[in-house]
Parts: structure tokens; C-alpha cells; sequence
């Protein structure tokens, strides 16, 4: 049975669904604030889509609050960029950690690289590392704007640019869902927005730094993400089928264009 909140939002969803596909970027951004006033939020991990959406949210002092998980194992390139967004903008965001407790009871008991060893323990350590500060930080909020892109992979074709999110209770918005890749990109040079030096270096989804890889043309989206979990998994045929990266690749069309 629906949830209450979810019969609540059926109006709005309506509406959104209307009115987001013939709407800018930042008219998404504003109809989010609009309709979940002061209970919106996004989530930022510093990869290019979501410093394009930090840009609009700060520039137009949007109030929709932005957050971010710290997993404790970054990238320093994430972090460096993290640091130079908050100097440019001068404006908060919001942080999530791990709870102490449980991230000493996974080293004391498993060692710092147990993710490796199997599926079950990698998903281990994301609920502790991300999932369950991710559910903190949405707790209470109505609307949870993400980085979303549909070119990113076949899986995210199939979704909307606005959908309820059932696990979380809430309304979900990809507001540069229908972006390509070189359009972020154009975006982000012209408007001078701090982009991750990983992107130059092949890295399209940026995660933890022990668990992503840069990708290959051809590639998923997806690939460089605990790529050993990839690689056994077509070796047993459990995948038959694999989606590629249809936009510019940017291994070979990398974020900063020469001149």
C-alpha cells in the first residue's frame, strides 16, 4: 500500500512531469524549490554533473540545501575540488560521515581492504560508508535532487527525470537528466566552475578512491566502479549483456579542450 507521503506527492509528480522536459536546467532547479520549499536537498560527490548543479543552486541562491558524503576514502583530487568549490562560492555544504563506531568495528574485525574479497563485504562497507549516512541526510526531506544523466548507461535511459523514490520516501529530480556529456562540459568551462582533475584522466563516475578506475572508450559508465566485480562476473556469463557509453567518451575528449 502507498505510503502517505507518496499519495501526497502524486500531484506534484504530475506537475513536474509536465512541466521539467520543456524547462531549463535551472527552471527544473526552481520548480524543485518551488514545490518542496525549504525540504530539498542535493547530493554532491564533486564529479562534473553535480558541480554543474552546486553552480546553479549557489549563483541563484537557490534554497535548496546541498550535502555530501564523505566516506573517509576519497580521492585528494575530490577532496581538492570539494575545498575549491567552497572558496568560490562561499557558500555551506552540508557533511555526512560514516559513524565512528561502525567503520572501527569493520577495520578492527575485516582490515581496511575487505571490499575486495567479496561482493558481500563491498556492500558492507558502502552501507556503512555511504548508505547509512546517505539515509541520515535524506531523513525528513521531500525532494532529492541528483547528477543523473540518461546517456550515462542503458539502465539510467529507462529512467524518469522525476520519479518517487520509494526507499526513501520522497520525490526524486535529475534536473540535466536529457545533458550529454560535451554539454556539461561546454557548460562548465564557459561558466568557470571547479571540474575534477580526475575527469581529464579518464574518470567519469568518481567514487572511492580504492574502489573506481579510469574507463575505456567503449565502456560503461559504470565500468570503473568496482571493476573487479565486473571482470569475475563476465568471466561466469552472469551478465550477458553489457550497456556502453554512447556520449563523447572522455578518455578521448577530455574535460579541458585544447586550443
Amino acid at each position: 500500500m502507498p505510503t502517505a507521503s507518496a499519495v501526497l506527492a502524486v500531484p506534484v509528480l504530475d506537475d513536474l512531469r509536465l512541466q521539467l522536459p520543456s524547462a531549463s536546467a535551472l527552471e527544473r532547479l526552481r520548480l524543485v524549490a518551488k514545490h518542496f520549499p525549504e525540504k530539498a536537498v542535493f547530493s554532491t560527490s564533486f564529479g562534473l554533473e553535480d558541480q554543474i548543479i552546486s553552480h546553479l543552486i549557489f549563483e541563484n541562491e537557490l534554497p535548496i540545501k546541498v550535502f555530501t558524503l564523505d566516506t573517509g576514502r576519497n580521492f585528494q583530487e575530490t577532496y581538492s575540488t570539494w575545498n575549491k568549490t567552497l572558496l568560490k562560492y562561499q557558500q555551506p555544504i552540508e557533511v555526512f560521515h560514516p559513524r565512528q563506531e561502525s567503520v572501527e568495528e569493520l577495520m578492527r574485525t575485516k582490515g581496511p581492504n575487505s571490499f575486495y574479497e567479496s561482493v558481500e563485504n563491498r556492500k558492507e562497507c558502502c552501507y556503512i560508508r555511504k548508505v547509512e549516512p546517505l539515509n541520515r541526510a535524506l531523513a525528513g526531506q521531500a525532494a532529492w535532487v541528483t547528477g543523473i544523466r540518461a546517456e550515462q548507461s542503458q539502465n539510467r535511459q529507462t529512467m524518469d527525470p522525476v520519479e518517487w523514490d520509494a526507499a526513501h520516501n520522497l520525490t526524486k529530480i535529475h534536473p540535466l537528466f536529457d545533458w550529454t556529456w560535451e554539454q556539461a562540459v561546454d557548460f562548465a568551462q564557459a561558466n568557470g566552475i571547479p571540474v575534477n582533475p580526475l575527469h581529464k584522466q579518464g574518470f567519469v563516475s568518481i567514487g572511492c578512491a580504492p574502489c573506481t578506475r579510469a574507463i575505456k572508450p567503449g565502456e560503461d559508465f559504470r565500468a570503473g566502479r568496482w571493476w573487479w566485480e565486473d571482470l569475475s562476473a563476465k568471466e561466469c556469463g552472469l551478465h550477458s549483456t553489457t550497456a556502453h557509453h554512447d556520449g563523447p567518451d572522455p578518455v578521448v575528449e577530455p574535460v579541458e579542450k585544447q586550443h
